[in-house]
Formats: C-alpha cells, structure tokens, sequence
C-alpha cells in the first residue's frame, strides 16, 4: 500500500510520452543548458546528444534567440492572424520561408507546432480534392514505423501501432491505412488495392526518426513521388525534424531531390526556442482559395498563436544563426564523421546489429539481449544523453554546433556502455 500512495502523491505534471511508475523518483530535472550541454539540478553535466527531441540545432541558451524574444516582447508579444489582422513578424518569416522552400512560390501557413502541422496539411488535402469534385478521395497513406505527431490525425496515421492502441478503434480518422516502410511495389499495391479514386495523400519523413532513424533506400522517394503523380495523390513531406539543416541541407526534399506538394516543418526552424511550425504549400493547392470570386473557398485552419510574433522573431534570428555560423555546411562534416564512427563501433561491437545514417541522423539498433532503454540510462552516468527508439535503437542526433571531439567522446561512451554490458 506505502508504494502505491508514493505513486499517487507524485509530481503534479504529468510526463509526457512515459510509463508513469517507471519514471516517478529516477526524473532528470534540467534546469540550464549551455551550448550541446544540459545541467540538471543534481549537479549532472550531461552531452545532448539527441537536441532535445531532435530540435536544438544551434545549442542551447543562444543569446541571439533570447534578445530577438526580449526585444520582440517589449514591442509586441503577439496578435493573431485571423482575417483582416497580421502581425509584422509572421509576415516576414513567412516571407522568408517561402524563399527556403522546396516548394516553388509557395504559401506558408504558421502554426504552434508538427503535430498541428501534420493536422492542418492532411485536412487540407481532403479539402482540396473536395474542391476539386472529387469527394471520395479521402484516404491518407502513411508508412509503417511513421511518427506524425500526437493530435487526432498524428495518432491516426501512425505507423508506430502503440501510438494508435487504447482509443476503441483501429484509427481515431478511420480513413487511413499504412504501407511497408522501404517498399515502393507495395505502395503501388495498396493504390490498386484501395483505389487512386479514394486516396487523397501520401504522407512521409524523407527519413524516419522515431521509428528508428530510417534513411529510404536509393530511388525509393523518388519512385513514391512518380507514382503519386501518376495517380493524383498529394505527396505530403513530413520535415518536422529533416528540416532546417539536419540532414545537410535546407530541407531534405533538396537532398531526395523531390517536390512535395505540402511540407510541415516545426522543430529546427527556431531550434525549439518558441513553439512554432507550420506547412508550405504549393501553388496547384493554394491558388483556388485566392482568386477573387464569387465562390472562393475558405480553408477554416487556424489557432490562436498561429503566426505569434515572439515565436517568429525568434524564428528569424535562429535562421540567421542558421547562415551567419554555415553550419548546414557543419552538419555534412558531421555526417561524414558519424557514418566513419558508427561503422568501426559496429565493427568492435557484436551487440551492435546495425547502424544507420542520414546527415547528422544516427541509429545505433542492439541485439536482443541487451535493451536500449537500459544502454540509454548507462550513458547517462557517463554525462551523456542519447534516447531508445523503436526496434531496440539508440539515437544520436546532437546540436549542429557538436565539435569532432564531442562526437568522438559520445561514440566511446557508447562503446564502452556496450563492452560493459556484453561482459555481463
């Protein structure tokens, strides 16, 4: 009874994303970071080897972003952009991205994160093909092990199944279904199967990070893209952690050399120091809903901080952080030397089944017998922090702003967790 009252009188906030009982009373409580590093309030220095949730490009605690917010709040802290009203700060970041985009002369819509990003595109494209008169095409694609966010429609094109268990049916939006991850010839499948008439989208991570950092295999987005061209699907690129640099240029549709018709990005583009995401969009989609007619559509999407000006201000100055220090240029240096250390610890060590890279994206994937929850918490002893991901894969995204020897630091204790734990 005395361990379940101890449960019960835990903390007030209700962790994110956790096993509650198996957190309470073991909690890393951060209290300042410091470029790629975190302090806890325990006295714990520890490396951020994974950006936060894939998100502190530039480090942490930047003044730039941090005197672009002060002197943003001093002058306005926001307003929304509902109809007639816009604030400065939205319309110059939106500016801004659209000449970033992959998306060529798109509209930038702005919102408070991925997950209402992924909501906002998915709707959008049912919207579209209604518009268009073609009602029946409703059904969302998604991969197997896809991570899309949490809201309704995140939770429901899932590839991860845990994150769509416990809600009383398969899907909370029952007009989804999900295809092999690497496998173009079952998409094709699966678009015979349901029928090009009922698919309104594809959605993918050019590469998959939660589902265990999953680079695509050569020509397989491109043969995603032919065929949703063929048979008029949208192709919706989810960038929420690709984009902004993590994969060594702007947006990973550049690496793939692809052109989506809707991109979602949240995450990098103010390394997590404002909530701010948001999707572009491409012409063939935007353009019905701005000419000057009698029956011009609306698209009903929009939340009370989209556009919020602090998080934009902050927004800009971390894409000036982003040019000023060249450090998409640094995150190709990085990959080259993550690919080279991966491969030699993958080498020395039989725990280790496989690694896998994709710009400054790393998957370390353990046998069987050794949980990456528990290498996870081993590393942490050591000062460092990497994540378990599905398929027993630990993950290693650091800041842009990693040196060589950081890097290397973080790979040998890595290798020495594992040496320990194979001796056991």
């Amino acid at each position: 009874m005395s361990a379940t009252r101890t449960i019960l009188d835990g903390p007030a906030l209700w962790s994110a994303q956790a096993h509650i009982p198996s957190v309470l009373g073991r909690q890393l409580v951060i209290e300042r970071g410091e470029g790629s590093y975190l302090h806890t309030t325990d006295g714990r220095r520890l490396f951020d080897g994974t950006a936060g949730l894939w998100h502190a490009n530039i480090g942490h605690a930047h003044p730039a972003l941090a005197e672009a917010a002060h002197v943003q709040m001093l002058k306005l802290e926001t307003y929304h952009i509902f109809a007639r009203f816009v604030n400065d700060q939205a319309l110059g970041l939106a500016e801004r991205l659209a000449g970033l985009s992959p998306v060529d002369d798109p509209k930038v819509i702005l919102n408070s994160g991925g997950s209402d990003a992924i909501d906002v595109a998915c709707k959008l494209a049912r919207r579209h093909w209604q518009r268009e008169g073609l009602p029946s095409k409703t059904m969302i694609l998604s991969r197997e092990h896809a991570y899309h966010g949490l809201h309704a429609y995140g939770t429901s094109i899932a590839g991860l199944d845990f994150n769509r268990e416990g809600y009383g049916t398969e899907s909370l939006v029952p007009e989804t279904a999900r295809v092999p991850v690497h496998d173009a010839d079952a998409l094709a499948g699966t678009i015979a199967s349901i029928g090009a008439e009922n698919i309104a989208a594809f959605v993918t991570e050019p590469i998959q990070g939660t589902g265990g950092v999953n680079p695509p295999g050569p020509g397989y987005l491109e043969s995603v893209q032919q065929l949703c061209r063929q048979h008029d699907i949208l192709l919706i690129l989810d960038e929420v952690i690709t984009g902004f640099g993590r994969t060594g240029t702007m947006f990973a549709a550049e690496r793939f050399g692809l052109e989506p018709d809707l991109v979602t990005f949240a995450k990098g583009v103010t390394s997590g120091y404002a909530p701010l995401g948001g999707v572009l969009v491409a012409p063939k989609i935007w353009q019905p809903f701005y000419i000057d007619d009698v029956d011009t559509p609306i698209f009903r999407h929009g939340a009370t901080y989209s556009g919020h000006a602090t998080a934009c201000a902050v927004a800009m100055a971390n894409l000036d952080v982003l040019e000023q220090d060249n450090l998409l240029q640094r995150v190709a240096e990085l990959e080259l030397l993550l690919d080279g250390l991966l491969k030699q610890l993958q080498a020395r060590r039989p725990s280790v089944r496989e690694v896998r890279v994709g710009g400054l994206l790393g998957g370390v994937t353990l046998t069987d017998d050794i949980p990456a929850e528990s290498a996870a918490d081993a590393l942490i002893e050591l000062g460092f922090i990497s994540r378990p991901l599905r398929g027993n894969t630990l993950q290693l995204s650091p800041p842009f702003i990693t040196t060589d020897d950081e890097l290397i630091q973080f790979l040998d204790a890595i290798d020495h967790v594992l040496s320990a734990k194979e001796a056991e």
